[in-house]
């Protein structure tokens, strides 16, 4: 998208049409665009019952009075920062559905929200729609006018960096949303290689299905062996000459998940594309870094595989002996993404340089149930992190709750003949996935699991998202590892 400056009055910009912000004193605020429509927009938007909360958005033709031949006015409430993020998504969706490749934006907020507005508004502007007639796509936008920002090096600057972090949201979707006939083990790592691994600095290595048995990459391996598609494992390194700090993000990269022989029921199956959305926020977020040339060391580690029901499904009752000793028996098979994280887990923790390990994953529907679908459960013991990553959500605009890593539910976990099961019964089901997980962490590394199984996914769309991936989190992990230099602990 081209982002474009002005300081001209917004009666005056030329685009296809212009939108505008109004809260709660909107007829003040609307004045001169009010005189400039002859008096007419006030009393029409009366006679639509506008209010200037934060979920009015109404469009209007403005026949030839102002530079804009549509008016979309966008109601913002009390100009929160969470109502302004929202209205700019509100704006790019409704210029999408009106046809609209030219938007002027008029918000009020200066060169200080040109970060806010242009994030949400390509946020918005998304849609996939590969699959949909020529003539059912609605355009996208292809031009963006940021009216009463004045045009610089600061405001270029900002948008050329939001342009980079957007891409990869939005690259992240792409894969979120793409059917399993085209996205699964070997494509994703294919992309990867493709998409990751031109960007300047960035080696990508991927082992297949054969070299992970050879590894004794046991979750990855008992998970995909019941596809016909097999897994496999994808490493990708950035480490630039200027590194100040070295991290890991490690992504549950399930391309579809049938439940294996713990079938889902088919209601529970259709989205279950989605399963790979951790995987496709930390390779977001790493590529992010990458083209931003961020002086940041990162090792990203994702496990990629199809859990199916098959002839030579892993097994209930099955037991797999870890690289790091842990020995874990198959109580649900459904509960499979947590056996391939443990693989890349010890993986991160054993990579020199290390310090600080984060892993994003569609864990558990119980953590959807305890905090919908507005926010992302953070587990960590580590006071630093759980700080950083929620300043950097709360920068972004993205919802990171967190909860509780109760050391004494580990017991949940105790396994009949071996040391651990892989579930933990219904109680604190997403608690206890997150202490499964804490068992492949070296006790020298800082981790946070991040569990996104409500954030990553919109069932249907509303005036923020089109239905399906979200790609939340893409922001923030990019945000926290930036703001790393200057907070060593």
């Amino acid at each position: 998208m081209d982002i474009r400056f002005s300081t001209d009055a917004p009666t005056s910009v030329s685009a296809d049409a212009l939108a505008v912000f109004a809260g709660t004193d909107w007829r003040g605020e609307l004045a001169e665009l009010d005189a400039a429509l002859g008096g007419r927009l006030i009393g029409w938007l009366e006679s639509q019952g506008f209010e200037g909360n934060g979920n009015a958005t109404h469009v209007t033709a403005t026949f030839g009075a102002i530079g804009a031949p549509l008016l979309v006015v966008v109601g913002v409430g009390e100009r929160t920062v969470s109502d302004l993020r929202n209205a700019s998504a509100r704006a790019a969706r409704e210029a999408r559905s009106s046809k609209v490749r030219h938007l002027a934006l008029h918000s009020g907020l200066g060169s200080e929200g040109v970060r806010t507005v242009y994030e949400h508004v390509v946020a918005g502007n998304y849609e996939y729609d590969t699959y949909k007639a020529e003539t059912e796509r609605r355009p996208a936008l292809d031009t963006l006018t940021l009216v009463g920002v004045e045009d610089g090096p600061d405001a270029a600057r900002i948008a050329k960096k939001c342009a980079v972090r957007t891409k990869w949201q939005s690259w992240a979707r792409d894969l979120v949303n793409a059917p399993p006939a085209d996205l699964y083990p070997e494509t994703l790592a294919a992309a990867v290689v493709k998409d990751i691994g031109s960007l300047p600095g960035v080696t990508v290595e991927v082992w297949d299905f054969e070299r992970c048995e050879k590894e004794g990459m046991v979750g990855i391996v008992a998970v995909g062996q019941g596809s016909s598609r097999p897994g496999c494992y994808i490493h990708i390194t950035y480490h630039p000459k200027n590194a100040k700090e070295h991290i890991a993000f490690v992504g549950k990269g399930v391309t579809f998940d049938s439940g294996g022989l713990s079938l889902k029921p088919s209601l529970a199956m259709q989205t279950m594309r989605m399963d790979m959305g951790g995987a496709a926020t930390v390779l977001g977020a790493t590529a992010a870094l990458a083209e931003l040339g961020a002086p940041i060391a990162v090792d990203c580690f994702v496990g990629a595989v199809e859990n199916m029901a098959g002839a030579n499904s892993y097994k209930l009752g099955d037991i797999l002996k870890y690289r790091n000793g842990v020995t874990v028996e198959i109580h649900n098979t459904d509960a499979e993404g947590r056996l391939v994280l443990a693989d890349c887990l010890i993986n991160a923790s054993a990579t020199e340089g290390v310090t600080q390990i984060i892993d994003a994953a569609t864990l558990t529907g119980a953590c959807v149930i305890a905090i919908g679908t507005d926010f992302t459960g953070m587990f960590t013991n580590d006071e630093g992190m759980a700080h950083d990553l929620s300043l950097a959500a709360s920068a972004d605009g993205e919802g990171l709750w967190r909860l509780p890593l109760h050391a004494p539910y580990k017991e949940k976990l105790r396994g009949d003949w071996s040391k651990l099961k892989n579930v933990g019964g219904r109680d604190a089901g997403a608690t206890t996935a997150a202490l499964f997980l804490q068992h492949f962490v070296t006790d020298d590394k800082r981790w946070t699991h991040l569990d996104i199984a409500g954030s990553a996914w919109r069932e249907k769309g509303n005036g923020t998202w089109a239905a399906g991936a979200t790609g939340e989190m893409v922001r923030t992990l990019t945000t926290w590892a930036e703001r790393l230099e200057g907070q060593k602990r």
